[in-house]
């Protein structure tokens, strides 16, 4: 089933005006292509806006003509308008061109920027704690890799380029409508405020629902992901009505939020047409008797009807940006917010460790991943080079817990963990983890063949280095059975090969890593008894000449450990080697018994 998940954001965003700050300078190293392309989009704007004040003139031209031909005091000037009507095109043709072009460098803008945030948003990942993966959806970090990334794009694109042009027109059309009449433009912008009042409402009413969209979108993919990726367990406890119904509760509310953020932005629309309708009709009929008295020319009444719905125009348009800047903010801040995410701090003078010998020692480790909850209480232990330490108790002892310190995933909260002397806190993180080679009960594998798979382990490492480690582990023989051998491609979740046959795969990428410190939690535990004992050969083999840290709940896979530790609640209850422990009875003898006792007849 579904884990935990983060719940949806605040309906409204965090910090608008900081966000759009952010993005500003995040998008400044683009800053001579963005200069380009708005003043190409300027310039575009300017040569339309002079459109119909010179069709305007043609249209006069005619009508005059028109008029005097009636009267028989002259003709139409075919020529001159022929002339005037050539202008025009000049100009739209050129409007045009610059709109292509401005098109064309703010696509790649956006696209270069869109790069650059999956790009750091992938580099942030390697830098984040373990303990973010371990609290937070899946499908949420992808959804702000993708959709959320996405958004951004999509709306940087059209806002940008729209605030420039409709400023541009806006100003252009009002001196243009000025220029040819004040009385009509007086009537013009009477609209202005009632467009602005009617703004202000929808969109205060619908940003907190871009906001909310935008969160329960990633919450949504989240479920998504994790019922894909549990469908085996989901069908196997027959949980598919309640994975469908926990689905459909933020799905419906996902619908919700989605219909009011659309249906509000889309009352934008019909609202401005209806204002500009009004003041087309005012226009018409107050420039009618101005065309009658005198004051103004037929084709000026022609260019201003023009103007005033590309005076409306560019309002309506704010308006619809509007909404995109809310839709833009809130996916950009949700892309900040996964940047600014906690990372794992850098030693600032790190020591220098080369391939270590393998002394490692635990002194007096305190640890929890809550504070007030300590898992770790008083944990001392001194490993010798070469040593194979294997750490058994029941489950939620602390073993796991242990290695990951060790790994640097997490710092101790008290005391200290020593590699070769140096404390691992004084250590690189990728030095420190460039000693270590690690198999796991869960296997991981990624898709591609089983060669790649394998040289993950060391990747310059040749095809008979491969092969070799390959049979190190016991998997050359399958590995020949299979389509392709080497050459095997494995999928996605690599479900085309047995469980048992993965981890072998994940012992011989150990193999192949050739690290001085292993740890190995779990390593056998999802393979057949008889495949185990194999394993078991080889991983001694492997173990020769390393210091081996062997985490087990099969306790006859341990018997020729040099040491020991017995874990419960966080402490050392017991410790030594398999004959010692079993001969005092303690608690290590009565896990070890209670696996091979027989039950009860009944």
């Amino acid at each position: 089933m579904p884990g935990p998940r983060r719940g949806p954001a605040s309906e409204r965003a965090q910090d608008f005006s900081g966000t759009i700050r952010r993005l500003i300078a995040y998008i400044a190293h683009e800053r001579l292509a963005l200069l380009v392309s708005l003043g190409c989009a300027i310039a575009s704007v300017v040569f339309n806006v002079v459109g119909p004040r010179v069709l305007g003139m043609a249209t006069t031209k005619l009508f005059e003509g028109f008029t005097a031909k009636l009267a028989g005091a002259g003709s139409i000037d075919f020529e001159g308008i022929a002339y005037i009507l050539a202008g025009l095109m000049c100009l739209y043709v050129t409007s045009a061109f610059f709109n292509l072009l401005q098109g064309f460098l703010m696509t790649g803008l956006t696209q270069r920027v869109c790069y650059r945030m999956r790009r750091e948003i992938v580099e942030k990942i390697d830098r984040m704690p373990l303990g973010y993966f371990e609290t937070n959806s899946v499908g949420d970090v992808l959804s702000r890799i993708t959709n959320d990334v996405d958004t951004v794009g999509q709306s940087l694109n059209q806002c940008v380029t729209q605030v420039v042009t409709s400023l541009t027109q806006l100003i252009g059309v009002t001196v243009m409508m000025v220029s040819v009449s004040l009385q009509l433009a007086g009537i013009t912008f009477l609209t202005i405020p009632v467009s602005l009042v009617l703004v202000v409402i929808v969109v205060r009413s619908s940003q907190r629902y871009f906001r909310q969209q935008q969160a329960l979108l990633g919450l949504v993919d989240g479920i998504v992901e994790e019922s894909f990726s549990g469908q085996s367990v989901i069908q196997v406890f027959n949980r598919e009505e309640r994975a469908v119904a926990d689905f459909d509760i933020e799905n419906d509310r996902l619908y919700h939020a989605g219909w009011k953020s659309q249906f509000l932005s889309g009352l934008m629309q019909p609202i401005m047409n209806f204002v500009a309708n009004l003041a087309y009709v005012a226009v018409v009929s107050v420039g009618a008797f101005l065309a009658v008295a005198g004051q103004i020319t037929v084709g000026d009444i022609q260019a201003f009807m023009q103007y005033v719905r590309n005076f409306t125009q560019p309002i309506t348009q704010l308006t619809q940006v509007s909404n995109m800047i809310q839709m833009l903010s809130a996916a950009a801040e949700r892309v900040f917010e996964f940047l600014n995410g906690p990372e794992e701090e850098p030693v600032a003078e790190p020591r220098e460790l080369a391939r270590c010998r393998g002394a490692v020692s635990f002194e007096h480790v305190r640890f929890g991943y809550v504070p007030e909850k300590t898992i770790i209480h008083d944990f001392t232990c001194e490993v010798e080079p070469g040593q194979t330490v294997a750490i058994v108790g029941p489950t939620g002892a602390g073993k796991t817990t242990l290695m990951k310190l060790l790994m640097r995933f997490y710092d101790v909260n008290a005391g200290s963990i020593t590699v070769d002397g140096v404390d691992i806190r004084a250590l690189d993180r990728d030095a420190l983890r460039a000693n270590f080679g690690m198999v796991l009960q869960d296997t991981w594998l990624f898709e591609g063949t089983i060669r790649e798979n394998i040289r993950y382990g060391r990747a310059e490492a040749t095809d008979a280095e491969v092969e070799a480690a390959a049979r190190a582990a016991l998997a050359d023989h399958f590995i020949r059975t299979l389509p392709g051998g080497y050459d095997f491609c494995l999928n996605e979740d690599a479900s085309n090969v047995s469980q048992g046959q993965k981890q072998l795969l994940t012992i011989a990428r150990a193999f192949i890593a050739d690290r001085p410190i292993l740890i190995l939690d779990e390593a056998t535990s999802n393979v057949d008894t008889r495949t185990e004992e194999r394993i078991q050969r080889a991983m001694d083999a492997l173990m020769q000449g390393r210091t081996s840290f062997v985490i087990a709940h099969r306790l006859s896979t341990i018997r020729n450990a040099d040491k020991i530790l017995v874990l419960r609640d966080g402490d050392i209850v017991e410790s030594g080697r398999h004959e010692e422990l079993l001969s005092q009875g303690g608690f290590y003898a009565e896990l070890y018994n209670s696996q091979f006792a027989e039950e009860p007849e009944e």
